[in-house]
This record gives C-alpha cells, structure tokens and sequence, in this order.
C-alpha cells in the first residue's frame, strides 16, 4: 500500500508548471448535434493479403507440429532405446505440469497431450507449452514498460480512505486493486452506451473536438464506414496541429486492413504502432497473446472504453450475426490519465524503445474540477503478469462479495473450476445471479463451449440468458456495490492471453444505468434451463467434452 501511495517527485515538478488553465466544453450541446452515423453505409472489406499472412504462418506452426509428430513415430518404429528414452522425458513433462503454478485448465490440456502423444507430446509441451527464451525476453520487456508506467499512477490518501470508510464491504476489493497498482479515484462524471453505435457518436463529437492529442486503440481495426469517418476526422486534426497516437493489434486487424495501412497512416504524419506482429513468434505460439484493449483518450480530458471495435458491426452498420450488442462508458475526471497511462503503457511496450527514450507521460497529464460522483478505478492486465494475473482475481471478488445480485454479460463463457464454484456459491447464498451470453454466435466452437459450461450452473440455482436478437459482445459485471465495464471476457483467453483494460466503477447513477440495460437485455432475451440444457443434441454432448479438455489451446 505505501508504495502505491507515494507522492513522486515528477508529480510535484509537473503540478508546478503544467495546470490545466482552461477547460474545453466538450459534450455541452451534445443534444443539438446531428448524428454521425446518420447516412453512413457500412460495408465487411477483407483483404487477401492479410488473410494470407496468417494462413501463411498457421502453416508454419503445422509444419511444425507434422515435424516434432513424425519424428517421434518415426524414432518409435526405429530404436526401442529411443522410445525409451521419449517416454522418460514424457513422464517428466507430466511432472513438470503437475508442479507447475499455472491455470489448472491449461496443466490439464497439456497432460492430456502428453498422454494422447507419448512420443511427441513432450516435444510439443517444451515447445509450445513452456515459456521459451523468446518469450520470457519479450514479457520482460513488456513488464519493464508497464512498470516505468507505474510510476505515474499514485494514491491519494484521502480518496482511499474516505471510500473504504463508506463501502467497507466493496472497499476489500479497492484495497486489493490498489495494492496491485490500480489507484483510486472520485468526481469522475461517467456515461453509459448500452450499443456501440450510441459511444461512436459521443466519439466521433470528442474527437471533433480534440485541440492537443488524440490517443486511439483498438484490437479490431477495419476498413469501412466508421473508418472512413474517423480518419476524415483525424486527417482534419492533422492539419490543426494536433498529435495523434493510434496503436492497433496486427492479429486483429490483418484481414480487414488493406496491405500498407500503417505506411500511409504514418505518410499523412499519424505515430503507429502495432502489437506483436503475427508472424515474429511462430515458434512459440506467442502469436496467441495478443493486446485486446480497447481506449481513446482525447486531450486528457476524456475518455473511452469498452467492448466495440472499429468495425462496422459494432455500430450496426452491416448486418452481421443479427443486432450487435455492445456497451461501453465515456469518462470524464480523474480517471482520463490513469486510462491514458495504460494506452502510454502499451505504446511503449508495442515497439522497442532505448531505456533513456520513454515518453514523456506528464505531458498528457490534465487535471480538472471534479466532474461527476462517481469512484472509479481503471484495471489493466497481460500475460507478462502469469500466472499472477490481477483481473481474474477482481472478477472472482466481485463474485464473492455479492450481495444482493450479480449480473454478468460475455460472449464467451468458459470458465476454470473455482469461478464456477464461487458463481454456484452466490447462488446458494441468495444471490440473485444471472448471466447474458450470445444466442448468435460468431465461433461455433466457442458456443458449444459456452453452452457445455451451462450445466452445472443452470442445475446449482445461476439463471442463464441468451440474448436472442443477435449477438452479444458486451463484456461487464455488476453488482449492488458497484461495475466493470471493459474488455475482458469470462474466459482463460482474457483473463491468461490477451491484454485487457476495464473501469471498475461505483456510483448510483452508473450502476442504475448499467442495471436498467441489464434488465431490457432479459427482457429480450430467452432464459435456458437445466432440462434443456440436458435434452441439448447428442453431437454437441459428444463434442464438447472434448473441446473442454483442450480449451485453454484454442
């Protein structure tokens, strides 16, 4: 907690020559614009040369696999000293796995495979499995930039303590996140978008609006309507002489990007980088770890974040699994600079910098009278903190801390056995628990992993819905004490692979407002249950056991 609280001497340097003097009205006729997405015609633009890029490295990591299979099959049918010797190594595999701190899911799949594939499966594991030399290089290098960022995040006493004596039962989880370096604050004034299409009208207006910088990140990024909005509008800030930094993830944006986005982006005069280019780690799979953060911050003044894309879908420009739901907040206060921490964060961690070559941080650093009357905290987490991996830990306390009732929407709901558990706990302690998932899928394998994990929620007292107009992307949970709305997921990928980014928030308006959504959402939705969960078709009771077993993989 000291730590976290202390009072740094860039702070002071910076709160002597740079306060804010004047504030921008953002958003103070908001009611009188016109729509933006009024007239705009979406459109779903694939581009081949990204597509092949992946399949291209998809094959290379086959290659493999074929490679380290027929070896071992091949030294089995020639030397029984050799299968001997591979069987040695297979059992310490299944050692090393057992005693490894890690997800009990993802010990599992790897047990597994050494098991189906003696020969080779051991191979595979110290391959892909362990954290190789590249690996443990790239997340040391991550880790070095976020906790350079760390430094800009402090505590005010005050803040704390006035929380923790209002809310003692929330103020456990405060305690905990502040601990972990994500600081406390209050006033900020938040608003709510239960659809993406109402948060990219707000965006486009702050935008607009931008007189210093604009930061922008995403993991989707594609070409069409709202694209086309948002570079007219960045291109026009260019000229004004307003800095712009938009970060994107190279998985994420491959296919639906033309080939040389990024050199004529950086050619009008936009900073880009790109995380973790898909074909730098085929040897360790470490393509899979991708940043799935989603931020927009504008003059330090506001911010955005939230489950939606830059994608056309996401804002129900084209028809695309049926009516996309997705929720997001807009945040103004003292939250803008931790959000704008994260994003500086993963700037720097997404291209190598020189160690005397940080960004100045302070420089983006505003500060303004309180806004709203809302506590908020800004979470971020990444696979360089495994397996000691903050959000998990906040999802399963806000979990365990319910009281009154515990709603949750995600699009994917595969959980590890002790989140299952404390869902079950809450129900049987009275908790009114209920969860919102997609009745359209967009990953078929996705939902039948989803529905396999119904079953023993459904028969313990959790109500499951699926949101039957479409699909659900939404990613948040709240309860009587407060919310998270973000990025992350109910599944081992956000809470072990991916980097993501949240706001946990408590405020009576907020937490109305994200109640009333929750509630029209059941309204329109089909609540499941347990009898036909157990009458589901005997393919998918076939199937998914075994897509279960090998889950954390996928």
């Amino acid at each position: 907690m000291e730590k976290k609280m202390r009072s740094d001497a860039a702070y002071e340097k910076w709160n002597r020559k740079n306060q804010t003097k004047g504030t921008t009205n953002y958003f103070d006729n908001e009611q009188k614009e016109e729509s933006y997405l009024k007239g705009l015609k979406g459109r779903i633009q694939n581009n081949l040369s990204g597509l092949l890029r992946i399949i291209l490295t998809a094959l290379v990591v086959l290659f493999q696999f074929l490679i380290v299979v027929s070896l071992a099959f091949f030294l089995q049918s020639s030397s029984v000293y050799f299968y001997l010797i591979l069987e040695i190594c297979s059992i310490i595999a299944i050692v090393t796995l057992v005693n490894k701190n890690q997800s009990p899911s993802f010990r599992i799949a790897w047990i597994s495979i050494v098991m189906l594939l003696p020969l080779s499966g051991f191979i595979l594991f110290y391959l892909w499995g362990q954290e190789s030399g590249k690996k443990k290089k790239a997340n040391q290098y991550i880790l070095k930039q976020l906790s350079y960022g760390e430094i800009f995040l402090t505590q005010e006493e005050t803040v704390f303590n006035q929380y923790i004596e209002e809310q003692p039962i929330a103020g456990r989880m405060v305690k905990y996140m502040v601990n972990e370096g994500f600081p406390l604050t209050q006033g900020n004034d938040i608003k709510y978008y239960s659809m993406g299409e109402d948060a990219f009208e707000d965006i486009f207006r702050a935008l607009e609006q931008a007189k210093e910088f604009i930061f922008i990140d995403f993991f989707i990024v594609a070409e069409g309507a709202l694209w086309d909005k948002i570079y007219e509008i960045l291109l026009r800030k260019l000229k004004q002489g307003v800095e712009i930094k938009f970060l994107y993830d190279d998985f994420g944006a491959a296919i639906r990007i033309q080939k040389f986005f990024r050199q004529i982006l950086e050619h009008d005069g936009i900073e880009v980088h790109v995380f973790n280019p898909i074909h730098k780690y085929t040897s360790g799979l470490y393509m899979n770890f991708r940043s799935h953060q989603k931020i927009i911050v504008v003059d330090g003044e506001v911010g955005f974040t939230g489950g939606f894309n830059l994608a056309d879908e996401y804002a129900n420009l084209v028809d695309r699994f049926g009516i996309w739901k997705d929720t997001g907040i807009r945040v103004r206060g003292d939250a803008v600079w931790n959000l704008t921490v994260v994003f500086l964060q993963m700037w720097e961690a997404s291209e190598r910098i020189d160690d005397t070559e940080h960004i100045d941080y302070l420089k983006y650093k505003k500060t303004f009278p309180p806004k709203g009357d809302t506590f908020c905290q800004v979470i971020s987490d990444g696979p360089a903190n495994n397996p000691k991996n903050p959000i998990e830990s906040i999802y399963n306390q806000m979990i365990t801390f319910s009281d009154e009732y515990l709603y949750i929407t995600t699009p994917y709901l595969i959980l590890e056995d002790y989140m299952r558990q404390s869902l079950i706990e809450a129900a049987h302690r009275g908790v009114d628990v209920r969860i919102i998932t997609p009745n359209i899928p967009d990953k078929k394998y996705a939902k039948l992993l989803t529905n396999y994990n119904y079953g023993p929620l459904l028969k313990e007292g959790v109500r499951i819905y699926e949101y039957t107009p479409g699909f659900m992307h939404a990613k948040q949970i709240a309860t009587e004490n407060s919310a998270i709305v973000g990025t992350i997921n109910m599944d081992y990928r956000s809470f072990y692979l991916h980097y993501e980014n949240g706001i946990w928030m408590s405020g009576q308006k907020i937490q109305q407002d994200i109640y009333n959504d929750f509630h029209n959402t059941f309204s329109i939705s089909k609540e499941m249950t347990y009898k036909e969960w157990l009458n589901r078709p005997l393919a998918c009771k076939m199937i998914q056991p075994v897509l279960n077993l090998f889950s954390t993989l996928f």
